[in-house]
């Protein structure tokens, strides 16, 4: 039978070791949404919710310290099935994520025991907990869809069947590939859903035989049923806050914002890059506000996730769009109504280099 000293002792090695566990496993997420996401909002989170749960009395920090035994720790050198080197970093950031949820679990049932109080807040622990849940959620989204961000640079083509002229969306998809376009968005306010889908279906396949970012303009259905990359919503379309919920966490999602107080929204509502525009004058949609160039250089100071120019940009225009804070731009009317869309596209392509 044990002594009440050395429970209580033991007691303090499971709060030390469980205290431990949380601070290394937070700093870790906190370095990925720092360093490898940039996200300033998400990083905050993390280092204030460490901060929190890691400070404490300075008189019960001297006693976890004089309870820890490090060397006598029976669990110190055993083996964790499963937990095998080079693993990939989604999983490294759900395994840190689960790690900090089961101490935190830990913590809050041993705040309950007597004695405790006001040392450890049961209730802390558990909000904290259900913080966690949802953090690992964003950050997993936000990591597994990294790589189709990287796509959201350069020239961005939105196909749009009523500038065509008769050509097939395909034929320049084709051409505006070959001329260096990195992303295809297909944009239809005309024909049905079913007449589209067949569409939207080859441009997908096109697009993944080539390594070219598919995003689909306003429709969700459409966008789950061919696979698409990604979805891009107007603030009079799907709110983003539910497109963000019912896209698959590696979709990413593009959403439209032409001021600073929409672009920080649209951010916080899950929105992975951002259609600003109009930059100049636009025949495609008459009745929308020019913002130029220094809204684009605003909304940039404001917000982490990339921004997508668009609205009268050409190849006289792209490099002045680009210097603003643009990370791609999105040209309709230039290449789809040009005589050779490839052609077309190689000039932006080529201004945006000279750009650079």
């Amino acid at each position: 039978m044990t002594s009440p000293q050395s429970t209580s002792r033991q007691t303090l090695r499971i709060i030390d070791a469980n205290l431990n566990r949380v601070g290394e496993g937070l700093r870790l997420l906190e370095e990925i949404a720092r360093l490898l996401l940039n996200d300033s909002v998400l990083t905050q989170q993390l280092k204030t919710m460490r901060h929190d749960l890691i400070r404490g009395d300075y008189s019960f920090q001297q006693q976890l310290l004089q309870s820890r035994d490090s060397t006598g720790d029976v669990g110190a050198d055993m083996e964790v099935p499963g937990e095998e080197k080079g693993r990939e970093l989604p999983l490294v950031l759900v395994a840190n994520s689960r790690r900090v949820q089961e101490s935190l679990r830990t913590l809050e049932e041993m705040a309950k025991l007597p004695g405790m109080a006001p040392e450890l807040d049961s209730n802390k622990f558990k909000h904290a907990r259900f913080d966690i849940y949802t953090i690992e959620q964003k950050l997993l989204g936000r990591l597994l869809r990294q790589d189709k961000l990287k796509h959201i640079s350069g020239l961005y083509v939105i196909i749009d069947t009523g500038m065509l002229k008769g050509r097939s969306h395909l034929e320049v998809a084709r051409q505006v590939i070959s001329g260096g376009a990195r992303t295809i968005q297909l944009r239809d306010k005309v024909q049905s859903k079913g007449a589209l889908l067949p569409v939207a279906r080859q441009l997908r396949s096109l697009c993944a035989e080539h390594g070219v970012l598919f995003i689909m303009n306003d429709y969700l259905d459409l966008a789950l049923a061919v696979d698409a990359d990604g979805l891009h919503v107007g603030w009079d379309d799907l709110p983003a806050k539910e497109a963000r919920k019912l896209l698959p966490i590696d979709k990413i999602l593009g959403v439209s914002a032409n001021t600073v107080e929409l672009a920080l929204a649209a951010q916080s509502d899950g929105a992975d890059y951002l259609g600003v525009g109009s930059m100049y004058p636009t025949a495609t949609k008459e009745a929308i506000a020019v913002v130029g160039p220094e809204r684009l250089r605003q909304i940039k100071q404001a917000v982490s996730v990339p921004l997508v120019a668009i609205g009268g940009i050409s190849k006289d225009n792209a490099s002045q769009v680009m210097a603003a804070g643009a990370d791609a731009v999105a040209v309709i009317s230039a290449i789809s109504s040009a005589r050779s869309p490839e052609a077309a596209s190689r000039q932006i392509v080529a201004s945006l280099e000279i750009s650079k």
